[in-house]
């Protein structure tokens, strides 16, 4: 690597996905709701959006286990912009009345997916449509695409078993077999591919609109994929299968401050060193993708690249596992041959020892510091604000943490530290009084999740690692995001010089 690496600009950011954004159609999407959130970012004076991972969603509705990595999450698409591009009608988005305090994603699939369709038909079945040669353009400069489809439609077909479960010729991916598909299930192929695109064009759109107004994206790259996905399904070589296709270990972590037995993940771990002789190209295209999508790149669970905690097939929970070497410097010098420099940010919490610092470190990558961890032991913990350093991140909280006033409510043992240290004996507000802490903090980047800055409890955390359900639904009400937020942050902005 090399003596200077890609610095964060001193900026402060939100965390938001998407999908928690209010609309009228069961979830958030990146159409019109999406530039009005750019539009309040800017107001109030944030240069980074940071996102989950934006690609299709796997169990319990989480972005971290998607069927195809490379690909864009559908649900997503705003209807309202299919509209604009005459490919619906207005009459046509009249559906039924869902909730507008949380996700509705058996309520919503049905209903956008027909509209989806229709809408990918009608462009289909109009070669003189604007659009049309951007979608073949599209098929051209995404190759990853028509494995995505073939995977997607095959499920379908089979009632969602998993692949290693297919008829031979398909499991093993005979050609006769996939151009059969290809050729007799041509629509559902073909319109998989049109919500690809229309996933691609809208967010290519919003990015731009957001680069107008000086923000970039942070996105997210989850390390592992889904056991049953189109990845491991058309490279099964490069992970760890058994003769059937179906995962010989699992992915995980030991027991931590989330769960005392560990976190059992259950996807697929990578055959680090069938990778190594293809020079890690999977890895490559893999970050080129989210590179075409985001400005910088959290890497999700960097500690993984380091040792990673392989638990046996079948284990009832993570305490099984065992640490296993990972591929080191070795993947990062590979990528940054492949790409460049890396704008990437390293995801280096959980159990993190001299081994991860050292890669972390030999990457040139910048690390994370998380406030809700800095108060349970004594000065030298790295996350309090005292021995912060400028090549990170800060948070209040992540999409994994409680809110700051969920966690406040819930952990009185270190109420008392918390006053201490910030000099206030009466915190009675407490996530305003986090957020401005991270401002004040030397770290490049600071950044906070929408919840804290709406001051909401434990009702609206995102996500509960190592809880199978009930995850991914918080939403923002209608009205909820106001100026006053935006005036708020602002003053902090300015200030702290962010």
């Amino acid at each position: 690597m090399t003596s200077k690496p890609i610095t964060l600009p001193r900026a402060a950011g939100v965390l938001l996905h998407p999908s928690s954004l209010p609309g009228p159609h069961g979830i958030g999407d990146i159409g019109k709701i999406s530039h009005d959130f750019v539009d309040w970012l800017h107001s109030a004076g944030i240069k980074v959006w940071q996102v989950l991972p934006l690609g299709p969603t796997g169990g319990g509705d989480s972005p971290y286990a998607s069927p195809a990595s490379m690909a864009g999450n559908p649900w997503l698409v705003g209807l309202e912009l299919l509209v604009d591009g005459q490919l619906l009608q207005s009459e046509e988005l009249i559906g039924p009345q869902l909730a507008n305090d949380y996700i509705e994603f058996g309520g919503m699939i049905h209903w956008k997916q027909d509209r989806l369709h229709l809408a990918a038909d009608r462009l289909l079945a109009q070669p003189r449509h604007a659009w049309y040669s951007e979608l073949q353009q599209f098929r051209t400069d995404n190759p990853w695409v028509l494995d995505a489809a073939l995977f997607q439609v095959l499920r379908e077909a089979r009632n969602y078993q998993p692949w290693w479960t297919w008829e031979p010729e398909l499991r093993t991916r005979k050609a006769a077999a996939l151009q059969f598909v290809r050729e007799n299930q041509r629509v559902e192929v073909d319109r998989y591919i049109v919500l690809q695109y229309f996933f691609d064009r809208q967010w290519r759109e919003l990015r731009q609109y957001a680069k107008k107004r000086g923000i970039e994206f942070l996105g997210d790259v989850p390390i592992y994929v889904d056991a049953d996905s189109a990845d491991t399904w058309s490279q099964p070589g490069l992970f760890q299968l058994d003769a059937s296709g179906k995962p010989s270990a699992v992915a995980g972590v030991p027991p931590d401050y989330f769960s005392v037995t560990g976190q059992l993940w259950g996807n697929p771990l990578y055959d680090w060193a069938a990778m190594h002789k293809t020079q890690y190209r999977w890895w490559s295209a893999r970050l080129n993708r989210a590179l075409q999508l985001v400005d910088r790149v959290r890497i999700d669970h960097f500690r993984g690249f380091a040792a990673y905690w392989a638990v046996p097939q079948g284990a009832e929970d993570a305490r099984g596992g065992s640490w296993q070497p990972g591929p080191g410097i070795a993947l990062f010098r590979a990528l940054a041959r492949d790409l460049g420099k890396l704008p990437l940010v390293a995801e280096d919490l959980g159990v993190v020892d001299d081994d991860v610092i050292a890669l972390r470190e030999g990457a040139e990558l910048p690390g994370m510091l998380v406030l809700q961890f800095a108060f349970g032991d004594n000065a030298d913990n790295p996350f309090l604000p005292h021995n912060h350093v400028p090549h990170a991140v800060v948070y209040t909280g992540t999409h994994d943490n409680d809110t700051t006033l969920g966690w406040w409510q819930s952990s009185a043992d270190v109420h008392g530290k918390v006053a201490d240290y910030l000099g206030k004996p009466l915190l009675a507000d407490v996530p305003w009084t986090l957020i401005r802490t991270a401002m004040q903090s030397v770290a490049q980047l600071a950044v906070v999740p929408l919840q804290d800055v709406l001051e909401l409890g434990s009702e609206a955390r995102m996500n509960v690692p190592g809880r199978p359900d009930k995850n991914w639904a918080w939403r923002v009400l209608p009205g909820q995001l106001t100026a006053d937020h935006a005036k708020r942050l602002a003053h902090l902005v300015k200030l702290y010089g962010r």
